[in-house]
């Protein structure tokens, strides 16, 4: 079988590598050479745990290919997906034009029956305008050629996707023809061995699935934040609360870690699509805005508890930030709770210094020399007045605080993920402050 993904971002690479790893002869097209020279050449643009040594070893194997033209491939495949980039608007609505123009493209050079499959996170409707573009094509063309359209949106969770592609919980496909059907199951026979559950879905409950998993996993996040706030102002322990209201069957303990905010390319654009399609629609997501608002304020609650221990005077201050990317095992700073603190923190006038295992670079084509970079976490901590926690790398979880002690100008420690013990911070010396 032979299948066509275009673009090779988060989604596309992923997805294309995971279904040659299966025997599917599978190319990537994106329009970007520079990217798709350094593919062939073994180079990933992103990091990914094992995704390298896949796209390596498949592309050895003949079974992986890279291009820039699609239209050269169209021929000879029977599954096209788009797995485009689909960034949030001003207004917070789904950008859609990288999504459509891929779609004329296919219309305008398609010679045979194709299967369209849409991989990108897009709003509810979406497949309707993806099918009357390629159909504008084909009508300005004269011709008469079949084709399915079908929704099958990406549950996949950044540094472990290539473990949540190759047995996932669930696969969800919207469809509107017996043919697309026939198509997707022999797509993914090679993962049945597995046992997940295939899901099959009218197109739109497909598109609103996705959107809604997003919405839900990042309203959980928000309440439990919301939790953790009233729970300094009243004296509980959101960590005993956590584990109490987790431990019922109906709520479950997934998702309900506090921390200074959720971040990455899923969670915020796809809260601000929702909103954005209700408010298209004549509803108020009335929940959703809340979300959204006890999100954005939660990544300033470190920067505000900084603040209260240096009574509000901080310009001169030496911080050190462990952790840049939204969350571990990726380098993916979109949104991340470290871009808010490092703008908030140079304002105020602070000496930042930062260190992250992989996201240094990410940093520094976002910040510049805005901030220091440092070799590894200890090199941060010297002369730190404070050091704030802002991603929970397996490294920082453990850290020496004798090093520490020793290294740093005042020991002061914010921890945003709630991974240290206070007691033992106590008794180590520090000032320690979490969610």
């Amino acid at each position: 079988m032979k299948i066509a993904i275009v673009g090779t971002g988060y989604v596309g690479l992923v997805t294309g590598t995971c279904f040659s790893e299966m025997g599917i002869d599978v190319t990537c097209v994106d329009v970007d050479k520079k990217k798709i020279d350094n593919l062939k050449n073994g180079i990933i643009p992103i990091f990914e745990p094992n995704l390298e040594e896949m796209v390596k070893k498949n592309f050895n194997a003949g079974r992986l290919y890279f291009t820039t033209d699609l239209t050269e491939v169209l021929d000879n495949v029977e599954v096209v997906f788009s797995a485009v980039g689909t960034p949030p608007d001003e207004d917070g609505s789904a950008d859609l034009r990288y999504v459509l123009e891929v779609a004329r493209t296919i219309g305008a050079n398609m010679n045979k029956y194709v299967l369209v499959v849409t991989k990108s996170t897009v709003p509810v409707g979406t497949a309707k305008k993806v099918k009357a573009a390629i159909q504008g094509e084909l009508d300005k063309r004269g011709v008469n050629i079949p084709f399915d359209i079908a929704s099958n949106p990406e549950f996949l969770k950044e540094g472990a996707a290539i473990k949540d592609f190759m047995g996932p919980d669930r696969v969800v496909v919207g469809i509107e023809s017996e043919r697309a059907k026939e198509l997707m199951d022999k797509l993914y026979k090679p993962f049945t061995l597995n046992h997940y559950r295939m899901i099959y879905t009218d197109i739109p409950s497909a598109e609103m699935i996705k959107y809604a998993a997003n919405a839900m996993l990042a309203t959980r996040i928000s309440f439990i934040n919301d939790i953790a706030n009233l729970c300094q102002l009243v004296g509980a322990d959101v960590n005993m609360v956590r584990q109490g209201i987790g431990s019922d069957s109906r709520i479950g303990n997934k998702f309900l870690y506090p921390g200074c905010g959720y971040g990455g390319s899923c969670f915020p654009k796809d809260v601000k699509a929702l909103i954005k399609t209700a408010a298209q629609n004549g509803y108020n997501m009335q929940v959703l805005q809340a979300v959204e608002a006890v999100n954005e304020t939660q990544k300033t609650i470190l920067f505000e508890k900084l603040n209260r221990i240096f009574k509000n005077d901080l310009k001169g201050k030496n911080i050190a930030l462990w952790g840049l990317a939204f969350k571990p095992e990726t380098d993916d700073m979109r949104e991340s709770t470290a871009l808010v603190m490092i703008d908030l923190l140079t304002k105020a006038g602070c000496k930042v210094k930062v260190y992250d295992p992989v996201a240094m670079d990410e940093c520094e084509r976002r910040v510049g020399k805005k901030v220091q970079y440092c070799k590894d976490m200890y090199d941060a901590a010297v002369d730190a007045d404070a050091l704030i926690l802002l991603t929970e790398w397996k490294e920082f979880r453990l850290p020496a605080w004798n090093v520490l002690s020793k290294v740093m100008s005042q020991k002061i420690i914010l921890d945003g993920r709630n991974i240290y013990d206070k007691k033992e911070m106590r008794e180590n010396g520090f000032e320690y402050e979490c969610i």
